[in-house]
């Protein structure tokens, strides 16, 4: 086997990015404190195409260094806003029609892999502070709470990693 070089990856371009379709799911980051987790959390909805990012509270906004050494140029494709309150953004986002899914550890969270979603629906994947998690305010507007199993002895994993898993099980239930 031999590595494929970078131009062999058949890659869109920013423009072809920002014109393609997106799955309909936005990514709502609530008092992220690393840079380094934004940054992540930018790549991976690239990677999947989602429909975009709401950085709220204290979560840092590009241009940033920090953000930009794990985003990977993903801030310039990725469409994204900023929003003081996070409870603003998600009454916003419901206005709109979408079903709020805060991923954290609750009564009654539906786990990941048993989570059934319509492909007619929109979608907002909520992430919370890496310490706090989702502020119980969020929780309390949410239509679902999405928890990810873990077998191990620690009870949660890192913003940007849980980011991934979650983005990646709820990409492969949406088509392009």
């Amino acid at each position: 086997m031999r590595k494929l070089l970078n131009e062999e990856l058949d890659r869109l371009t920013v423009g072809e990015y920002k014109e393609s379709k997106k799955i309909p799911v936005m990514v709502v980051l609530d008092n992220i404190r690393s840079q380094n987790n934004i940054g992540s959390v930018f790549r991976t909805a690239d990677a999947f195409r989602m429909e975009g990012i709401l950085l709220c509270g204290i979560t840092a906004t590009p241009p940033h260094r920090e953000i930009h050494k794990t985003a990977l140029g993903a801030t310039e494709s990725v469409n994204w806003e900023y929003r003081e309150k996070t409870t603003d953004a998600i009454l916003d986002l419901k206005k709109k029609g979408y079903q709020i899914l805060a991923v954290e550890q609750v009564e009654g969270a539906e786990i990941l892999d048993q989570l059934v979603l319509s492909p007619e629906k929109k979608y907002a994947l909520v992430f919370g502070h890496e310490v706090r998690g989702v502020d119980q305010k969020v929780v309390d507007l949410s239509d679902l709470c999405i928890e990810i199993p873990q077998f191990g002895t620690k009870h949660s994993l890192n913003i940007s990693v849980a980011a991934g898993v979650v983005i990646w099980e709820v990409f492969k239930k949406f088509s392009l």
